[in-house]
């Protein structure tokens, strides 16, 4: 699931996965992640998780940023969720986190 960071920056990787077919943006829930102007929610059993890419601020720890790159075979569609991790983490069920770990 997660690889070498090849991206220098979290817009060129945003760039990059959406020519690979990841157009939806998704919104993180506490139990899901909402997509469409949140009229579709897919719950953890009903998406992947393909790719996972961290990115460091350089020196400010607001920086530090996740993307998912996730695919709903269920609904035919990928697309990206940006998260923060470490102290910005939004608070997940523990079936997300292990989705999302």
């Amino acid at each position: 699931m997660q690889n070498p960071n090849p991206f220098d920056n979290l817009v060129d990787a945003i760039r990059q996965l959406k020519t690979e077919g990841y157009t939806e943006d998704f919104d993180l829930r506490s139990d899901c992640i909402d997509c469409r102007d949140a009229t579709l929610r897919l719950y953890p059993h009903e998406f992947d998780v393909d790719q996972v890419f961290r990115f460091f601020g350089p020196s400010d720890p607001d920086d530090e940023s996740i993307l998912y790159a996730i695919s709903s075979e269920r609904f035919g569609i990928k697309g990206l969720l940006v998260n923060g991790y470490g102290a910005s983490a939004d608070t997940l069920t523990a079936e997300m986190i292990g989705k999302l770990g």
